[in-house]
């Protein structure tokens, strides 16, 4: 037989296949097309059932986004049977399983933050609205999917964090209670009483409006400075960042106004200099010239 013939033969052959296999072709793809109106159907009964209850968003959305993966892979699975007959469903999640480790080992890092979004949305370590600090990225919490962490900054910014970032490392959560303690450190002259000045600082810091009369202030004589001794004066204030500093401010010039009322120095370092060999010191007399004296 010659190779044209052969060439003709394989082609009839492949024709054959196909219009044969052409009802089944039809039939699969319109199970796909069913499949994807179960899918967009399910999405949506759950989103209207989820916005009926108290579930969180961001978890809701997970759960849809798992629905819809598993109405998917049944629907590929059935389509595949319905097409080539000779793949039954063992055949099917067998060969589903090593794609799926292949596709494992070739996108590792995107399965790592969808599996850690889906830990983090299941265990809420944060929620909306938190303010957080990983890794020395600070911010609150804008949005959180299944893949990757949204915080706006303090400063305005934006920063998308991979999940398997905020899994894997620590996590502070500064908005957890809102109440959160706060600390500055006031020094006072060595000639001051300094039970005195202890007391003038404790009066100056309690019943501030952004001071918390749930928990008490403390105050501290710390230790000695090199040019004072030195208070830490720890009170409660709200969580948030813009908190913390409004209250900080309010009680630095409440402590220093009531020090100054009281007569308490608060003194400027002082440093005393010791020279090895003796040193000349310029002397201006009397008629505006400078002599050298020992």
């Amino acid at each position: 037989m010659e190779p044209n013939q052969i060439v003709l033969r394989s082609l009839r052959d492949l024709a054959g296949d196909f219009l044969s296999l052409l009802p089944q072709l039809a039939i699969g793809l319109a199970f796909l097309a069913v499949t994807w109106l179960a899918a967009a159907g399910a999405d949506r009964g759950l989103k209207n059932v989820f916005g009926r209850t108290r579930i969180r968003k961001s978890l809701g959305e997970l759960f849809r986004q798992l629905a819809t993966i598993l109405i998917w892979v049944a629907g590929l699975l059935t389509a595949a049977v319905i097409i080539f007959p000779t793949v039954t469903p063992a055949k099917a999640l067998t060969a589903l399983g090593l794609g799926s480790i292949a596709v494992g080992f070739a996108f590792k890092d995107i399965f790592e933050n969808f599996i850690a979004g889906m830990l983090i949305l299941l265990r809420e370590p944060f929620q909306l609205g938190d303010c957080i600090e990983c890794q020395g990225l600070e911010g609150f919490v804008e949005e959180i999917t299944i893949r990757d962490t949204h915080i706006r900054q303090t400063d305005g910014q934006r920063v998308v964090i991979p999940n398997a970032a905020l899994f894997m490392n620590p996590v502070t959560v500064r908005t957890d209670l809102d109440l959160r303690r706060t600390t500055i450190v006031c020094g006072v002259a060595y000639g001051e009483d300094v039970d005195r000045s202890r007391e003038v600082i404790r009066s100056a810091v309690e019943g501030l409006p952004t001071v918390s009369t749930r928990k008490d202030v403390e105050i501290f004589a710390q230790g000695f400075g090199a040019s004072s001794i030195d208070f830490e004066v720890t009170w409660w204030t709200g969580s948030r960042p813009l908190d913390i500093r409004r209250s900080r401010d309010e009680v630095v010039a409440a402590v220093k106004r009531a020090l100054d009322d009281a007569g308490i120095e608060i003194p400027f370092p002082y440093r005393t200099l010791t020279f090895k060999d003796p040193v000349g010191v310029s002397v201006r007399h009397g008629d505006g010239a400078f002599r050298e004296d020992d």
